[in-house]
């Protein structure tokens, strides 16, 4: 089990950036693939981004491809969703995720690892 916490969140507007990061608890945070999701109210949580243990794969859904970049530091157990060009469609509690790396193009495989989340509000 591992425990994640979320920040950087925030209120920005249209066009503008945030840095999200995720601090995992516990030794084993390397041997995990992490995840962004997001969730919008009235919405499903959605997979965002992914990074496997290395960072050598990574997956963006198709609606942050170019403007989303998700990286992580092993060494300090922490995971980053850097958010650029956002719009208000962005707009979501985005959460962190601890869980594996699979086959095909949908490889990530969510566990039952669950930061709190961060609010994002981007302003139009």
């Amino acid at each position: 089990q591992v425990q994640l916490v979320e920040s950087g969140g925030g209120l920005v507007q249209a066009g503008g950036s945030l840095r999200l990061s995720c601090a995992a608890s516990g030794r084993t945070f390397s041997s995990y693939a992490m995840g962004w999701f997001r969730q919008a109210p009235g919405k499903e949580r959605e997979l965002v981004a992914a990074i496997t243990w290395n960072g050598g794969r990574t997956y963006y859904a198709d609606s942050v491809k170019g403007r989303f970049t998700i990286s992580r530091n092993n060494a300090k157990n922490t995971v980053y969703l850097q958010m650029n060009s956002l719009n208000a469609e962005d707009t979501a509690v985005y959460y962190c995720n601890a869980g594996r790396d699979g086959d095909g193009s949908q490889w990530y495989r969510p566990m039952d690892n669950w930061g709190k989340g961060t609010l994002v509000t981007v302003s139009s």
